[in-house]
């Protein structure tokens, strides 16, 4: 891709050619003006791998931990390293731009989209994301931070204005992005599908123009998320460069017709195709060509670092009387649902098809002498679990077989024009393409065959954006097309999920087909309908008895010498489009724990989820691991901590709360009337638990070790660095136990006088990773601008404000405080001063 003189080429565009700039022409692709040597752009998903160009049927990716797993790291030089990889892989897929990294905080637990975002801290997420950032951007591909500012829950977030006080928004939610800024410049910025205090995200000058582009002094381009602009003239005057995705709602005709009355000045738009012309000039860096094959590179390497990736995110809460690590040659039991299933990533922007995805039941097979037993115990699913993973396709292959044709299933003698295997029978459309569809209107067929292993009751499910039938030894099953009833699956496109029953005889084969109309011929009202393809998700599984399930387990855990729950949520509960309702486990779930407890002290839990969940049972078990979605590697990773072939050095980005109801957003955590308050302020997370003094099940910052670690020998220095007044904290670490590990080197700064405004008693300024052979000792310092180790938001001036006074500085390994852990010391401010910028 070559490089282009923006200067030169700005003054030969015409009007119109600097419009078509700004916009995409499809849903992952820039408008080329070739005549002018200006290349078309390819962006990708996302936060967690690269997807490229196919939501349907795509080319294979590796599928990193998820983003709090990725802040649990607590490691910026191994997220730069994971940058650096995500570039390779976004090259690899022919994209110059990823959609990532998500940097929004977690207000609450119950954020659809919180398992995306790297922490509930600005810090945490700040410099874990500019370290991400400046990974991806060494390679040439350039990153689009997201989303700028206050998409912290998924509840009608195109209709819903963040109703939130200056001093929250630039202390909490703002503050991430701004530290990109200063340590990683992203290339590009995506805003958010909400309004700010009355005003879209999108057409909101004080944040673009204002913020971002005065204060910040960034100069890069803003991109809408996709089908997040509302305006032609307020978007463009704000500040918001290119509308996503093609082709455009807002900026064909309506904006050239605009700029020619002058209601958006010439000046105005030049900025805005300068701004994109910049961003062009940046992913030639990239050496990406247009319209790039997309292939894969599942190397060896890939794989290391997925797993070092993994290994480091993953966190120990709790290991009484030593459980933890298990032994290798010892009889051992697996249950539960996430055992057998490779939950790897959360669901919407940050799904993907992965090069591979290890079970937890088959990474522990791996490291045992003889194979573990199982049971499933529960299910865990919101929705069924997908067909294509229990089913053959008609040449005798996992999954189904489908067939695209012109005409409906009326037409006795169609023909296909086109014929995929397809394993994962849940299908977002919008992107599949072939020659002989040119309407939006098509259908095909999903062919396969089961072969039930007992006598049973199997359920089965659809979910369509379109139409859908399902036929078994073609008896309808499931009419999902004459009636239909609007869901929230599908970014709220698709129907509820409706079901039927078949009852299964042992050894028989049964021929399936459903039957699929592309979204035209749906019966939803209301505009949701996507307006290409459409959806299909066709889900089954045979029925359980819940009490006998959890008696088998029971049983089966009693004869063990150890036992293994792998249990949590997965990409039903997690997703894009909407948040949890509670903060529980799946039904039954508690009760299969409790009771495999009760059968076996030995009971280790292995949890997966991206965000907390009630643990009733907490101290009921032996020993608890969170290991969240750790995409490709999954099992492997938690297979190498529970027998400490890695040991575990993970601490929880977010706080657990015992329950839903404790967490700061409680009251306010839904749109209520387009609006949504930020009710809670700046006291989000252990901010808030600490101020009001409420006990948390697990604290931001937790997690433990297969050895111990000393903290000795602190001192705090304030030292004018290249003009800059810089804290340095140096400190010894030394591992005092018996195996090599990693402590993380948590600083938190804390006021000694009463300011102006309410604070929290303590706020995270810096962090360290230290590994340790044992009995070595390192010493780790951490450096933190004085101006952002004590600075407040004041609301009288618009300026941050660092008031007179001492600050203590704290270095932990978590928020909870331990006396004898945890090192003291102080700094002075000698007089108050304010800034703005960076």
């Amino acid at each position: 891709m070559a490089d282009i003189n923006v200067d030169e080429v700005l003054k030969r565009l015409s009007m119109s050619e600097k419009v078509d700039l700004l916009s995409g022409i499809d849903f992952w692709h820039t408008k080329g003006l070739p005549q002018h040597g200006v290349p078309s752009l390819r962006l990708s998903d996302g936060p967690n791998g690269v997807r490229g160009t196919k939501f349907f049927n795509g080319v294979r990716a590796a599928c990193f931990p998820c983003g709090t797993a990725l802040g649990a790291t607590f490691n910026t030089e191994l997220l730069e390293e994971a940058g650096k990889k995500m570039g390779e892989e976004a090259k690899a897929k022919g994209a110059h731009a990823i959609l990532g990294p998500t940097i929004n905080m977690q207000r609450g637990p119950l954020g659809g989209r919180g398992f995306e975002s790297l922490g509930e801290d600005p810090f945490l997420a700040g410099l874990g994301a500019a370290a991400i950032i400046n990974g991806i951007q060494s390679t040439g591909v350039q990153a689009s931070v997201k989303h700028f500012v206050c998409n912290d829950h998924e509840h009608k977030r195109n209709a819903v204005q963040a109703i939130i006080s200056e001093r929250a928004l630039r202390e909490i939610y703002a503050l991430p992005f701004q530290l990109t800024v200063r340590d990683s410049n992203p290339a590009s910025f995506m805003t958010a599908y909400n309004g700010v205090n009355g005003t879209y995200c999108s057409e909101n000058p004080k944040l673009l123009d204002q913020m971002l582009r005065g204060e910040w002094g960034w100069d890069g381009m803003v991109v809408s998320d996709w089908y997040g602009v509302y305006s032609v003239t307020e978007a463009a005057l704000a500040g918001l460069d290119l509308e996503m995705p093609g082709p455009p709602r807002f900026r064909g005709e309506a904006l050239k017709f605009n700029v020619s009355t002058d209601k958006v000045r010439m000046h105005i738009l030049d900025r805005r195709a300068r701004a994109m012309l910049e961003f062009v000039k940046k992913c030639a860096a990239s050496g990406v060509g247009e319209n790039a094959p997309e292939k894969t590179v599942d190397t060896p390497e890939t794989a290391e670092l997925l797993r070092r990736i993994g290994n480091e995110g993953i966190v120990l809460l709790k290991n009484e009387n030593d459980v933890l690590p298990l032994k290798k040659d010892k009889k051992t039991v697996v249950i539960g649902p996430n055992a057998k299933a490779a939950t790897y990533h959360g669901g919407g922007s940050a799904a993907l098809a992965a090069y591979y995805a290890v079970t937890p039941y088959d990474g522990i097979s791996s490291k045992l002498s003889s194979p573990p037993d199982y049971a499933i115990g529960q299910y865990s699913h919101k929705m069924l679990p997908l067909l294509g993973h229990s089913s053959k396709s008609l040449k005798g292959e996992n999954g189904v077989t489908m067939k695209v044709y012109l005409e409906g299933p009326e037409v006795t003698d169609r023909k296909p024009v086109d014929e995929i295997e397809i394993f994962k029978t849940e299908m977002l459309l919008v992107d599949y393409k072939h020659p002989r569809l040119e309407s939006p209107l098509w259908y095909a067929t999903l062919e396969g065959a089961l072969v039930a292993e007992e006598d049973a009751v199997w359920e089965f499910g659809i979910v369509v954006s379109g139409t859908s039938n399902l036929y078994i030894n073609d008896e309808l099953v499931i009419n999902n097309t004459d009636k239909q009833t609007q869901g929230n699956a599908f970014f709220g496109s698709a129907t509820v999920e409706e079901k039927g029953t078949y009852k299964f005889k042992k050894d028989k084969t049964y021929n399936f087909k459903v039957t699929f109309g592309s979204s035209p011929t749906s019966k939803l009202g209301g505009g949701n309908v996507l307006l290409w393809g459409g959806a299909l998700r066709v889900g089954g599984c045979k029925i359980i008895d819940p009490k006998a399930e959890i008696a088998r387990a029971a049983e089966l855990a009693k004869g063990a010498d150890q036992v293994i729950v792998s249990a949590g949520l997965n990409a039903d509960w997690e997703t894009e489009g909407h948040d949890r309702q509670d903060m529980k486990l799946p039904p039954g779930l508690d009760d299969l724990i409790s009771a495999v407890a009760k059968a076996n002290p030995n009971t280790v839990v292995v949890m997966q989820s991206g965000t907390p969940v009630e643990m009733p049972w907490a101290d009921e078990v032996g020993a608890l691991v969170q290991a969240w979605y750790g995409g490709n590697e999954t099992g492997n990773t938690i297979a190498d901590v529970l027998f400490g072939d890695a040991n575990p050095s993970g601490k929880l980005s977010l706080s657990f709360p015992r329950r839903v109801q404790d967490n700061p957003a409680f009251l306010n955590y839904r749109t209520e009337g387009g609006r949504i308050m930020y009710g809670e302020d700046i006291y989000v997370g252990y901010r808030y638990y600490e101020y009001a003094e409420r006990e948390v099940l697990f604290p931001f910052g937790h997690g433990l070790s297969y050895t111990t670690f000393a903290f000795s020998d602190l001192s705090v220095t304030n030292k004018n660095d290249d003009g800059k007044k810089t804290l340095k904290v140096k400190l010894a670490v030394k591992n005092t136990g018996a195996v090599k590990g990693a402590e993380v080197v948590q600083v938190y700064v804390a006021p000694r006088q009463k300011a102006k405004v309410n604070r929290p008693p303590k706020e995270l300024k810096g962090f360290a990773k230290v590994f340790l052979e044992p009995g070595e000792s390192k010493t780790v310092a951490v450096d933190v601008e004085e101006k952002y180790a004590a600075a407040y938001w004041d609301e009288e001036r618009d300026q941050w404000c660092l008031e007179q006074g001492e600050y203590e500085v704290i270095v932990s390994d978590s928020s909870e405080v331990k006396e004898g852990k945890a090192l003291r010391g102080s700094f002075e401010v000698p007089e108050t001063y304010w800034w703005s910028g960076l």
